[in-house]
């Protein structure tokens, strides 16, 4: 089949990645309990938002599941309610126990076609990066606590996310730049319930990181710096000064001025 037959079958559909954090440390019965919550988990988020089973077309990725839903199910349902249940049924599942299930979830929209083996596209290719992302493991270890993170493309965020709705949290996503083979995209990430993630510092050697407030964004403090010259005390405020400076005098007028040496 050539390209342009393969891109005339694909439809444009939502797909969702996740996977479960650390299930290599797994025996068989740990790991056999984890996928059973795992796919428990995403089967009552699915019905959270009228997705009944065997309309939403899932992969078995041992500890994970790839899917992809109906071009008819509306994406505000998938970043609102989908991610609030899924949060709410890991939650819930983890209450008290010493292994919990952890996830992390990649989202994107596009160009999905089924060739009879499973799911093509880059949209595909993308959901999965983002999830697998450096960042998206590195925000879960340094945040031990979170039961999920979501990780949603660029294009997801600026067309559905920031548009709001019912369970959709757009001021608690943070941006960073996921680099994976040949992906260079933007990625908004998002642990339910909090107000922002912990991005590594890119100062630090992580991901490049951008908007919204953490450690060490913004501009650097104002340096404030204080000269005695007589008996005035003169502060100096956020200035750059520039050559070899002299001091401060008042001219005749009585108004001050700065000389500087040529």
């Amino acid at each position: 089949m050539s390209s342009a037959g393969a891109s005339a079958g694909a439809i444009h559909r939502l797909v969702v990645f996740g996977d479960a954090v650390g299930s290599g440390t797994l025996g068989m019965d740990a790991k056999r309990q984890m996928r059973s919550a795992m796919y428990g988990a995403f089967g009552e988020a699915y019905a959270a938002i009228g997705v009944e089973p065997g309309t939403v077309h899932q992969e078995d990725r041992g500890d994970g599941i790839l899917g992809a839903l109906r071009p008819d199910v509306p994406p505000t349902f998938v970043v609102g309610r989908w991610i609030d249940t899924l949060y709410e049924s890991l939650r819930e599942h983890n209450a008290g126990r010493r292994d919990r299930l952890r996830m992390r979830v990649g989202i994107n929209a596009g160009l999905v076609l089924e060739d009879g083996h499973g799911l093509v596209g880059r949209a595909v290719d993308l959901a999965c990066r983002l999830c697998d992302s450096p960042t998206a493991k590195q925000i879960m270890t340094d945040a031990p606590e979170a039961d999920l993170l979501v990780v949603v493309s660029d294009w997801l965020y600026a067309n559905v996310v920031v548009e709001g709705g019912r369970y959709v949290e757009p001021g608690h996503y943070r941006q960073a730049r996921v680099r994976s083979k040949e992906t260079d995209e933007t990625a908004w990430f998002h642990i339910p319930r909090r107000p922002a993630p912990p991005l590594p510092d890119p100062e630090a050697g992580g991901p490049q990181t951008g908007g919204g407030p953490s450690r060490g964004d913004g501009p650097p403090p104002i340096e404030t710096r204080r000269y005695n010259a007589g008996r005035d005390l003169n502060v100096f405020e956020g200035n750059t000064i520039h050559g070899g400076f002299t001091g401060i005098r008042k001219d005749r007028s009585g108004s001050r001025r700065e000389e500087e040496d040529a």
